[in-house]
């Protein structure tokens, strides 16, 4: 049962890499909506395993036990490392839990106050121009959509380019990248590995994003120079934009202009190995956190004398 539980919190581990290697194999859409699956899926078994060895550690003690109608503490195998290995678990969900307060409080005030700011200006269309000396240009969510453009923006980039950048974050909007940007950042709370693999969520959405204005503008070239005007142009941390509205300087510009001026990469043999990988790295964690919960609760039955009575009648 303990090694069953242990299972969900060293197989993310492995994501990371795999996210990577997908991210460059895969297309970037299936790539963003694998990810964010499989990273949800990870988390919910993390916290669904470090809950279970909360109460297998709780169970063991006599007070407790008594509070769960169990006839006996429970017993398990290795009762040297249940105690300190379910004080770490509630160690890690106290910690998951609070700073993941403490980002959708800091989430949810930046979501007001752009949207506020947007609403008090004259739209034109979903694009809204906010005068500020910051360079900055982002897709912000909500009913309707807006893009968010400051006038120093406007000034670092030319009209063709300008073009390409509103379709690059109406691209974010129509896919409703938000959502998978939101999901990751919920999952990164957690796990530790789900830190980095929220970064390549990330970079997928604006690849595909990148993809798609490629594809409505029709010229690669135009869109990698306005990407990379842009973010050249553009100061991340001077940004008031929320971590889940998506935004064209958003991560490895560098890597994502190289993907947009190179030549497609077809390794039908490696992408289906990669999407076997991430599928497992999904699946794997749910399956055995099902089956450790599983396990405990019949445990908690036996401790309660529910078997036993059984076997009795």
């Amino acid at each position: 049962m303990i090694a069953l539980l242990l299972i969900p919190l060293l197989l993310p581990f492995t994501l990371p890499v795999l996210a990577r290697r997908a991210l460059t194999r895969l297309d970037p859409v299936t790539v963003l909506r694998a990810l964010t699956s499989c990273a949800l899926a990870c988390a919910g078994a993390c916290v669904a395993a470090l809950g279970a060895l909360v109460l297998i550690g709780l169970l063991k003690l006599s007070p407790f036990a008594s509070l769960g109608d169990l006839v006996h503490p429970l017993r398990t195998p290795s009762d040297v490392i249940v105690l300190p290995a379910a004080t770490l678990a509630t160690g890690a969900l106290s910690l998951g839990a609070w700073t993941l307060a403490r980002s959708a409080v800091r989430q949810v005030r930046a979501f007001r106050t752009a949207r506020t700011e947007a609403d008090r200006r004259p739209a034109a269309g979903d694009l809204c121009v906010v005068d500020s000396p910051h360079p900055d240009a982002y897709a912000l969510p909500g009913r309707p959509h807006r893009i968010v453009v400051t006038t120093a923006m406007l000034r670092s980039l030319g009209p063709a380019e300008r073009e390409a950048l509103f379709a690059h974050e109406r691209a974010h909007n129509a896919g409703g990248h938000h959502y998978f940007l939101a999901a990751a950042e919920l999952a990164a709370h957690c796990h530790p590995a789900l830190h980095a693999t929220r970064a390549t969520i990330r970079l997928a959405a604006e690849r595909a994003a990148d993809e798609s204005a490629a594809a409505a503008v029709g010229d690669r070239r135009l869109l990698a120079q306005a990407i990379a005007r842009a973010a050249l142009a553009g100061n991340a941390q001077s940004s008031t934009r929320p971590g889940f509205a998506p935004a064209a300087t958003t991560g490895p510009v560098p890597q994502r202009v190289a993907a947009l001026l190179a030549p497609g990469d077809d390794r039908s043999n490696t992408r289906r190995w990669i999407a076997l990988l991430v599928t497992v790295c999904a699946i794997l964690p749910a399956a055995a956190a099902t089956t450790g919960v599983v396990a405990l609760h019949h445990e908690v039955e036996v401790a309660q004398g529910e078997q036993t009575a059984a076997r009795v009648r």
